[in-house]
């Protein structure tokens, strides 16, 4: 069983949540250093973001730009946690 769509989705959504934090920390600190440390590994997720979407594009596992195959992904992918 291949679970590349999977690992690769997983981070995916990392670097995502990544991004997130990384930006709400660099609002909360006060400390020049520290800012730019941050926004340093800011720009490191994000790249990384790039690169894992244009993977998962590249290979059909992401089809963002088709939303009938992207929600027929979902549907296939709920009915098979329902019958889990």
């Amino acid at each position: 069983m291949d679970l590349t769509a999977f690992y690769v989705g997983q981070l995916l959504g990392f670097a995502k949540t990544a991004v997130r934090s990384y930006a709400i920390g660099i609002t909360e600190t006060a400390t020049p250093l520290l800012r730019a440390t941050l926004q340093k590994q800011l720009n490191a997720c994000i790249t990384l973001h790039g690169k894992v979407f244009y993977f998962m594009l590249d290979r059909g596992l992401y089809p963002s730009y088709d939303l009938p195959k992207l929600l027929s992904n979902d549907v296939a992918t709920a009915n098979n946690a329902l019958s889990l």
